[in-house]
Parts: C-alpha cells; structure tokens; sequence
C-alpha cells in the first residue's frame, strides 16, 4: 500500500495529468513586442504578455500547461528512481508524531500528525483531569481543498475561543475565523483578504487583524473587530500610509497588551494599547526614524527593547510603561559587541534569555536579572549547532525551552532550569529508515571571497569521506534579507548524502551570519558580493577536493533563486546543474511596478531604480536582462501560479528567453504548480515528494535512472 500511494502522489506532482511516455518538444514562448517604460531607460520584453494577474488567461494557462507536460515527460524517464527518493524521504518521517506539550492557563497545547494523514491536529489537555480536546483537525478543514493553510491561531484570554487564519490558495491572503471551543462550532464572524497575525482583547470578543491592500498585498489597517457584530463594521484602529513598511500585531507574552508592529528593512516602529481597555488608545514605544529599529516585551510593568540604536550589531535597553513614547528614557540594559549580534530574548520574572550570533553560530546566553556578571551560555559538544527558543509562554519560571540541533542532529528540545543548570531532553525527533546520527560528520570550513573575505561554509558527509575530487557536491545559499542559513538537520538531504554526496551550506553576505556588517555588505549597492561569495565557495570546494569540478549541484529558492540566475549567467561552466524554487529573476521591471504586491516594501534591500544608480547596478545583475547567447548548465526551475510573493510569471518568462538563447544540450525544466502559491505544497507527504523529484533530477544527470 506505501508504496502505491506513494507512486500516485509522485504521478500526481510530476503532471496534472499523467506522466508522458515520450518526450514532447520543448515548449516555445511567442514573442509579443512591448516597452518597460522607466525614467533611466526603456527595454523590450517580448514575453511580458506572460503575465496574467487574473490567472485565468486560456493562452498563459496553455502555456505553462505545455511546460508542466514537458516537465513530465523529462521526469518520466526516471520515474522508478523519483518514486523510490519518495518511500525513501518520507519513510524517514515518524508519521505519527507530535509536538512537545506547553502549558499556558488550564492547559498543555501540542501539535500532532496522525499516520498517513498530510495536516496537523491542533489539540490540547486539561492540566485537571488530562482530557484530550482537538481544537482543529486540519485534514478534515482541508478536505476537498487543492491547497489548505493554517497560519496562525490564538487561543482567547478565557480559553473558551480559538480564533484561526486559514488560506485556501497559496497567495497568503488569509480568511478569519473563529471557533466555540465548548461546542466546536465556527462562529458565523469571518474577515477576509487579511495577513495572517492576530491579537485577542481581554474582553475575550475584541480581536485585531490586519486587511491586506487587494492589489500590492500590503498590510494597511489594524482593524478591531467584536464579535457578533457586522464585519464591514469593523473599527479602524490604525493605518499605515508608508508604503515600504510592513504590520503585524500580536499580545505581549502576560497577554497584558496588545501591539502593532510596523517595519521596514531598515527601520521600525511598536504601538501598544492596554489589553483590559479595547477603546483606547495606542501608546508609541518610540516613533519611527530611519536607520531605526527595535522590538519589544513588557515584563513587570517595564519594556525590555531590542534595538540597532547606535548599535549596528543590536543592544538591549528597558524603560518604564509611564515613559514610553522617547527613546531617549530608555535605560541601557546589555551593550552593543561587534562581535555579537542580539536577534532577541525570552525575558522571565528572574532571568533574561539572549539569543545571539557570534562567530557565525546561533547560541543562547543565560543571564540572571540580580547578578548580570554570572550570564553563562547553554553548552554544546559539536563544532557548528544551532539553538534557538522553542516557545516559552510562562514568564514566572525559572525553566527556558530551546531547541538545538545540528547537520547531524535531529532537531531535539531541550528543557533548562536556569538556577540550577539541570538540563533535561524532552524530545529529539525521531528519524526513521534506518537513519544513525553517528555514521555522519560535520565540519566548518572557510572560502576566500574574491575581495579577500572569509566566508564560512557548514559542511555534511558521511563517515569516512575522503576529499579527493570525486565526491558531488549539493551546494545551499539564500543571502538576502539579513536571513541565516543556519546548519540546521535536514532528514531530506541525506538521501543525497547516503549516496556519495557532500552537502554545502555557504553562509554567503546578504544573511546575518557575522553580523549586521554580513547583511550590509550584501544587499542594494554591494548585492554582486552574494553571487561573487556563492562562486568563491564552489571555487574553494573543488580546488581542496571536496568536490569534483563536474559534479557540482546548486540550489536556491526565491532570492536564492536571484542567487542561482544571477550564478548561471555568470559562472555556467562551473555548474553540472542549478535549481531555482520560485526564483526572483526579473529584478528591474518587477521593482519598476508599485502595483505587484510586496514591491516597495524591498527598496531597501534591493534599491529603486527609478534612481539611475539603482537601475543601472540592479540591471547588471538581473538574471533576465543578463541572459546571453552562451551554454548554461541545466537547470529545473519551479514556481507556484498563486505565489504572492515572487509572481509565477517572472520564472516563466526567464525560461521563455532563456530557450531563444542557451546554446547548450542541457535540460531546461519549468513546472508550475498549479493550486499553490510561494511555499509550494501544503499537505507534508505533498511537500516532500517535492524533494524527491529536485533529487531525482539531480541524480539521472549523474547516470542514475532507477
């Protein structure tokens, strides 16, 4: 039966019809005349009719259809080989799991998966009498659904309520709902075309959510809804007219207030109003400046705040609730360190939790309020690790949650008691199909960027690799948006690993692996380091023999897929093959157009070209205006029709001109998921044989068929 299901999942994926016996030819894209208009130049891009906003367009839809057949006919080849990477990828998976309880209020909330099911039970048990109680069964709200998400759900001050964000499509535009935990039942209270963030009143019928602008996505109004009342009766609470700022809004961790965040890719800004009085008015923890940011937590009647204020590299401050509203009353808490960047904290009634980056890895500091001196970091026996906070609801304990886990380690959750330094493990995931952590090794090593940089790079192997030349190489970056790949367990890749494979993580700049200076000096006017880094890491790779010069394999998905466009033009002979998920490639005109969704949100990052310097340098890279008449290596690229966040049409038009130009052999691939959006998939099973048709691409161009 396993395998059977499995065989028609995978048939399910590689068509949406069936898999072809033949190859048909590769589709060819007409070419329609028309002008990018900009104000530093005009271009011609003859397959922008590719984009359809509807997504309706019978002759767009045909198109990519032909791609999708052409996708499958490839695929069909290897078939055996795609269908044995998915019993395999998912047999590692304990399919009948579930999450490590919490407890907050009268109850202990977990996740769990049941066997053979794609979505979670969201459940929780009586702390008094251990009853059981499914909140949401996502399977059964799925049923019937090509594409089904729970994004977020909150649990009312009184524990009678859960309200849900739930996205039937893929493109992140969420409906709110809320659920009668006594009877079960949704109430007749929905909200549609929201993000996904939510925050309960204390009056337990006050909720606040975010409407999303129906044409660029963006989150505008904090609208406070009471229940039973009309939705179009929605108050306004807020709206953000700054159109290059994202919102969010949320409850302190005492659920004491409620917050409204709004930020930008170089500043931000918190408003907070009493969770007790819904009528009134939100209180500015400091008002926005650029080159500002901070984030905040209320603990005992103070804020502890976060923020790059003279401190590139993030420091902590406190002040009191009565003198919010000027930085300046802000009292020092934890100094600015070069060498450490603060990404956040968990603040209890005794202790202070610091999670930090420093020498490239993700560590957690402990540091008792009464004796600051004494701060101690959680201990780890491997070279290159990760920990992070796993959720901590409670602030009156003295026990911190965190999650470590490593290349080879599984992802385990840890509980520590802050005051004696008793650690115990409440879980390490489960890894099945034979898996053993200790037949595998990691190791950190360190490439020269072309300006001299040293970048780290998280290796994985098996035991006994012997760096000779011969091995493949998996090569993974993102390097954008300050984001850190952290070498964080991946059960998939070792179906990679298991056969002869080196898998790389290269901690290229433009993510925030040493620090803030990481991030600056790869984005807007520096972005060409990111490529340039990605480049010296294979180049390294290959020249110490951890990779043979023609077997090496790199993948990226979104802005990493601006990574793997941007290296495929310039370095296509060092690659046997790139992969690009849902790849940003269409840089220029796609931040020329206000209108597509998230565009001036990333100016910041990426640079406006309607300035001359910003046009001209992000022209010089852009993976679609860089394309040429030259041999590329081949390359399986993937997007989602309803993907919000790069739209479906900037990797179909690069495949479209990259056919009119590659003077190559190699296979070009395109497939377009029809019923998702940015994230690909939604069931796990679904998600997973995703991974196993990228592998087995990989493998049958190294001989591998079955």
């Amino acid at each position: 039966m396993k395998t059977t299901f499995y065989s028609l999942l995978f048939t399910a994926l590689i068509s949406s019809g069936m898999a072809h016996a033949t190859q048909p030819a590769a589709p060819v894209a007409v070419q329609q005349p028309y002008t990018v208009k900009s104000p530093n130049g005009d271009r011609q891009d003859p397959f922008y009719w590719l984009r359809d906003d509807s997504r309706t367009s019978p002759t767009v839809l045909d198109y990519l259809q032909q791609e999708n057949d052409y996708f499958a006919g490839y695929a069909s080849k290897y078939q055996p080989l795609t269908t044995k990477l998915t019993d395999e990828i998912i047999g590692r998976i304990k399919q009948d799991d579930s999450s490590v309880p919490y407890n907050k209020g009268d109850y202990s909330y977990y996740r769990r998966f049941e066997t053979g099911q794609e979505y979670p039970v969201y459940a929780r048990k009586s702390l008094k009498d251990g009853t059981e109680q499914i909140m949401l069964d996502v399977n059964q709200l799925a049923q019937g659904k090509d594409f089904y998400q729970v994004a977020n759900w909150q649990v009312s001050p009184d524990q009678n309520l859960l309200a849900y964000m739930e996205d039937t499509n893929g493109r992140r535009q969420f409906t709110l709902k809320v659920r009668d935990l006594r009877t079960g039942q949704d109430l007749p209270d929905q909200l549609t075309g929201l993000s996904g963030s939510l925050a309960w009143a204390q009056d337990n019928k006050t909720l606040y959510v975010i409407k999303n602008d129906p044409v660029t996505l963006l989150s505008t109004k904090v609208l406070q809804h009471t229940l039973g009342n009309d939705p179009a009766s929605a108050r306004l609470v807020y709206e953000e007219k700054d159109n290059s700022f994202y919102m969010g809004v949320g409850n302190t961790l005492d659920d004491k207030y409620v917050m409204i965040y709004s930020s930008s890719t170089v500043s931000g800004e918190m408003r907070v109003q009493d969770a007790s009085k819904p009528q009134s008015e939100f209180t500015v923890i400091a008002p926005r400046q650029r080159d500002f940011q901070y984030t905040a937590e209320h603990l005992n009647g103070r804020w502890i705040i976060n923020t790059d204020w003279d401190a590139p590299n993030f420091r902590l401050m406190t002040v009191e609730t009565a003198k919010l509203g000027d930085r300046n009353n802000w009292q020092p808490l934890v100094a600015h360190n070069e060498k450490v960047f603060i990404h956040g904290f968990e603040a209890f009634d005794n202790y202070l939790a610091i999670s930090e980056r420093s020498d490239g890895l993700r560590r957690i500091k402990v540091m008792p309020w009464n004796a600051p001196d004494k701060a101690f970091y959680v201990a780890s026996d491997e070279a290159a690790y990760v920990t992070t906070f796993e959720t901590n609801p409670e602030q009156n304990t003295d026990w911190l949650r965190y999650t470590y886990t490593s290349l080879t380690t599984p992802q385990s959750v840890y509980q520590l008691n802050m005051k004696t330094g008793e650690k115990k493990l409440l879980k390490e995931t489960e890894v099945l199909g034979g898996f053993d952590k200790n037949n595998y090794a990691t190791e950190r090593v360190w490439a020269t960027a072309a300006d001299g940089v040293k970048i780290p790079v998280s290796l994985l192997y098996k035991k006994g690799f012997k760096a000779d030349g011969t091995a493949p190489l998996y090569q993974y970056a993102y390097g954008s948006y300050g984001s850190s790949s952290d070498p964080s367990f991946r059960s998939t890749v070792f179906s990679l690993v298991d056969r002869g494979f080196v898998y790389a993580i290269a901690h290229i700049r433009g993510g925030q692996e040493m620090g803030r200076h990481w991030y600056e000096d790869g984005k807007l006017l520096k972005k060409i380091n990111t490529f340039t880094d990605y480049i010296a890491v294979t180049d390294y790779l290959v020249a110490n023999k951890y990779a043979a010069k023609d077997k090496v394999f790199g993948m990226g998905g979104s802005a990493g897929g601006l990574l793997m466009g941007a290296v495929a033009n310039m370095a296509p002979e060092k690659y046997r093959a790139l992969v690009a998920h849902v790849p940003f490639v269409d840089v220029v005109t796609t931040m020329l157009d206000e209108s597509i969704p998230l565009t001036t949100n990333e100016f910041d990052e990426w640079g406006n070209p309607k300035q001359k310097a910003y046009y001209d340098y992000m022209l010089s890279y852009s993976p679609y205006d860089q394309l040429s008449k030259q041999a590329y290596p081949a390359l399986l690229v993937t997007t989602g029709l309803h993907d919000s966040q790069v739209q479906y049409f900037e990797p179909a038009k690069w495949v479209a001109k990259l056919r009119t130009l590659k003077t190559d052999n190699q296979p070009l691939l395109f497939k377009t998921n029809m019923e998702a959006g940015h994230g690909g998939k939604s069931g796990r099973f679904s998600r997973l044989a995703e991974y196993a048709q990228e592998y087995a691409f990989i493998l049958n161009l190294l001989g591998q068929t079955e």
